[in-house]
C-alpha cells in the first residue's frame, strides 16, 4: 500500500477518519514523522528511523511520541525532531527506551507510581494506605521483578496467599491493577497491558458491629472510670517483678483528657476518626453547632453537633489549633489505639472497633426511625445505598403495622373460639 505523505497540521489530524484498517499519516516537512490512525479512532504520533552507521539493511525502528490529545502537532513534531537529532549523533532511542523498560522492576515502578500519581491525585489517608498495601504485600513477593514480566499467574498467586484476609487482597489487587494502568499511561508496559485482568475477587460480606444499650452502658462507665480514678492496671502476681509494684489500690491510669474527649465525640457525632481527630477549632461554630470540614473522605461536610458533643467541645482548653491536641504543638494526634484499646478492655468490647462507634450511632438513628436519608445527612454519605445497610434497622413503622395485622388476626380467632364454645 503507498504511504501518504500530507503535512500534519492541527486541520489535517483532525480530519484523518478511521477506516477498515489503520493506517499511517507521513508528514511532508519531516521525514520519519507521522500519524498513526487505529480503527477505533486513537490516533498516536511516531518516528521511524534507521540507526545510523547500519545502512539500508538495518532494520526500521518505530518510537511512540505520544497520544494526539496529549500533544498537539506542533508539539509532537518538536519532539519528533529531538528524536531525529539524537538519531543523527549516532543514538539509538527506541532501543534505550525498550532497555528501560525491561530494566524497571516493580519496586521501582511503584515508587515512580506513589510520587507522580497516587501523592498528587489521591488524599493523604488513601495514598498511605495505598503506600501500605505495596510495601507489606507486593514488595516481598514481586519487588525485583521487571514490571513487564509480571504475570497473571504471579498475582493470582499473591492473592490466594492472602486468602485469610480476603478484603486486604482484594484491596491489594486493585491497587496493583492502578499501578499497571498508571505504567501504560507512561509506556514503562505496552498500553492496556494488565496482569490483575481476570483474577477473581473474593466475596466480601460487609461488618456491621452495633453496641447495645448494656455494651453502651459498660462502655460509658468505663470511660468515667478512665476520667476520674483511673483504669486498673492488668497484673499477673504470678509474676516475680509482680511484689515490686505499688498497691493494688494504686494500680490505676488515667487516660489523658483528649482522647476521652475524642472518643466522646466520635460516639456523639457518628464522625469518622480522621474527622475528629484533625478537626480544628476555627471549624466549629459552637453558636451554630456546626463544624465545617474542609475535607473529609467524601469531600467538604458540615458535620451536625449534637447538645452532648457541644457540651463535650465546651469542656477542651483551647490548647492548641486542633480540637484534639496532639503530642507536638499544633499538630494533630495520631490515633487512639493505646486508649481505645484500654477502655475496650475494660469495658468486655472485645473486637469492638472504633469505626464500629459511627456504626452504633447510626443504628440508633435507623433504628428510632429518623428516616435514612436524614441519618445519611448527619453521616456525610453522598451516596444512599451506604446508607441502606441501616435499613433493616427502621424496623418501627413495620413493627407496628404488623402487630396491626396481627392483632386484628388474633381478635378474629379468638372471637370464633367464643362462638364454638
Amino acid at each position: 500500500m503507498p504511504e501518504t505523505t500530507i503535512r500534519l497540521t492541527k486541520r489535517a489530524v483532525d480530519q484523518a477518519l478511521p477506516g477498515s484498517s489503520r493506517y499511517i499519516l507521513w508528514d511532508s516537512d519531516i521525514s520519519g514523522f507521522g500519524l498513526r490512525v487505529e480503527t477505533s479512532g486513537k490516533k498516536t504520533y511516531l518516528v521511524r528511523y534507521r540507526p545510523k552507521g547500519l545502512g539500508r539493511v538495518a532494520p526500521k525502528r518505530f518510537m511512540t511520541v505520544g497520544r494526539h490529545g496529549h500533544l498537539t502537532p506542533d508539539q509532537a513534531r518538536a519532539q519528533a525532531q529531538i528524536i531525529l537529532g539524537a538519531v543523527a549523533a549516532g543514538e539509538d532511542p527506541a532501543a534505550k527506551v525498550a532497555a528501560a523498560k525491561a530494566a524497571m522492576i516493580i519496586k521501582d515502578a511503584m515508587d515512580l507510581y506513589l510520587k507522580e500519581h497516587v501523592k498528587p491525585k489521591r488524599k493523604e489517608r488513601t495514598a498511605e494506605e495505598y503506600a501500605s498495601a505495596l510495601n507489606r504485600h507486593v514488595i516481598p513477593e514481586i519487588g525485583n521483578r521487571p514490571a513487564e514480566k509480571v504475570t497473571r499467574a504471579d498475582l493470582l498467586k499473591l492473592h490466594t496467599k492472602m486468602k485469610d484476609s480476603p478484603i486486604q487482597a482484594n484491596r491489594t489487587l486493585s491497587v496493583v491493577s492502578s499501578l499497571y494502568t498508571f505504567l501504560g499511561k507512561r509506556g514503562v508496559v505496552p498500553e492496556g497491558y494488565n496482569p490483575v485482568r481476570g483474577i477473581d475477587k473474593y466475596p466480601e460480606q460487609g461488618r456491621e458491629r452495633y453496641l447495645t444499650s448494656e455494651e453502651l452502658g459498660r462502655l460509658g462507665t468505663a470511660i468515667i472510670e478512665a476520667e476520674t480514678i483511673g483504669l486498673p492496671w492488668q497484673v499477673d502476681e504470678t509474676k516475680p517483678k509482680a511484689k515490686h509494684l505499688a498497691a493494688p489500690e494504686n494500680r490505676r491510669t488515667k487516660l489523658e483528657p483528649a482522647a476521652i474527649a475524642a472518643l466522646r465525640l466520635l460516639l456523639f457525632t457518628g464522625a469518622r476518626l480522621r474527622e475528629i481527630l484533625h478537626l480544628r477549632w476555627q471549624e466549629v461554630d459552637l453558636e451554630r453547632g456546626l463544624a465545617f470540614l474542609p475535607d473529609s473522605k467524601t469531600g467538604r461536610k458540615t458535620l451536625v453537633l449534637s447538645s452532648a458533643s457541644l457540651e463535650v467541645l465546651r469542656g477542651i482548653p483551647k490548647n492548641s489549633i486542633y480540637v484534639i491536641e496532639g503530642a507536638k504543638k499544633d499538630q494533630p494526634r495520631a490515633d487512639l489505639k493505646k486508649p481505645w484499646a484500654s477502655i475496650q478492655l475494660r469495658a468486655g468490647l472485645e473486637g469492638v472497633r472504633l469505626h464500629d462507634l459511627r456504626h452504633t450511632f447510626a443504628s440508633v438513628g435507623a433504628g428510632a426511625s429518623l428516616g435514612l436519608p436524614i441519618v445519611g445527612k448527619l453521616l456525610g454519605h453522598t451516596q444512599s445505598q451506604t446508607t441502606a445497610r441501616y435499613a433493616h434497622l427502621d424496623a418501627d413503622p413495620l413493627r407496628r403495622a404488623a402487630d396491626l395485622i396481627a392483632g386484628q388476626l388474633s381478635a378474629a380467632m379468638h372471637r370464633g373460639e367464643e362462638a364454638a364454645v
